[in-house]
């Protein structure tokens, strides 16, 4: 099959959609679903020849005690076949597959993929369980779903790397997710919707963890998924159990101070000089 031919079947999708639904809107301990072997493997196959190695592109590298990884947003450093795909991820077919999967209407795709597109973990790497940030930073729009696509050929158990769900209370890992090629994980972003690669990656040297992540968002959430205090936030790390330290994300602390303290026209030129997580 030629690459660029590829294209998703709208019946098709939107029946898998509507036999799935139930399983993932009930899902544990938030709504979610694994699926495995959802795209044509000679069409990821190709994404996968072209990911980039570690030091092949542009990486934005974080490297701190939360989280070390390596993450690319940029669209000219994406290979001409990984772009085509990625648009293919943010098409009016496939929102409309997750419209129907999830019950979560009016999707809009983050066409920036802020904190989304290409994710690669070197041996070592983690990624501490965690809430998303909740609000784009630049839309403003209310963060509602993420798409996880896993890009991993002859992944052994042994290498770790497992894409965990904790449950809203912190006490235990409800689903554990080995990110082997061609698996997709879908789930629903609230401020409680834990989850993560908490323990350091053990595959062997020359390997990594590759994925590929999009972010799906509507224009406001429902009532009850709005907790005070937390109507916007960045990247909520939590510990696993009182003797795992998370470190505090000082720039995030010195924005709220600032918030808090400075005129608003100088508060937003120094968040967005700033970042958001």
């Amino acid at each position: 099959m030629n690459f660029y031919e590829y294209r998703f079947n709208r019946q098709e999708l939107l029946q898998k959609a509507e036999e799935l639904a139930p399983q993932y809107q009930k899902a544990y301990p938030f709504p979610h679903i694994v699926i495995d072997n959802f795209f044509d493997d000679k069409i990821l196959e190709q994404v996968l020849e072209e990911f980039p190695d570690a030091h092949q592109i542009d990486w934005q590298r974080y490297n701190s005690p939360n989280e070390r990884k390596l993450a690319c947003n940029k669209e000219e450093e994406f290979g001409n076949k990984t772009l085509h795909f990625i648009h293919m991820l943010n098409s009016s077919i496939f929102i409309e597959f997750l419209e129907k999967l999830t019950g979560i209407q009016n999707l809009i795709p983050d066409q920036n993929l802020i904190g989304g597109g290409l994710h690669q973990i070197l041996p070592g790497g983690l990624l501490k369980i965690h809430a998303d940030f909740n609000l784009h930073p630049k839309t403003k729009l209310s963060r509602r779903l993420n798409v996880l696509i896993y890009l991993n050929k002859n992944w052994k158990e042994e290498y770790g790397g497992h894409f965990e769900l904790w449950d809203t209370e912190m006490k235990a890992c409800r689903v554990k997710v080995l990110p082997i090629f061609n698996r997709m994980a879908i789930f629903s972003t609230t401020s409680t919707s834990y989850h993560g690669h908490p323990d350091p990656l053990t595959c062997p040297e020359g390997m990594s963890r590759k994925s590929i992540a999009m972010y799906y968002y509507t224009n406001g959430r429902p009532e009850n998924e709005i907790i005070a205090g937390l109507e916007e936030h960045t990247t909520i790390f939590k510990p696993r159990d009182q003797n795992e330290k998370i470190a505090k994300n000082w720039r995030v602390i010195a924005l709220k101070i600032a918030r808090e303290t400075i005129p608003p026209f100088i508060y937003r030129k120094l968040s967005k000089w700033a970042g958001k997580s």
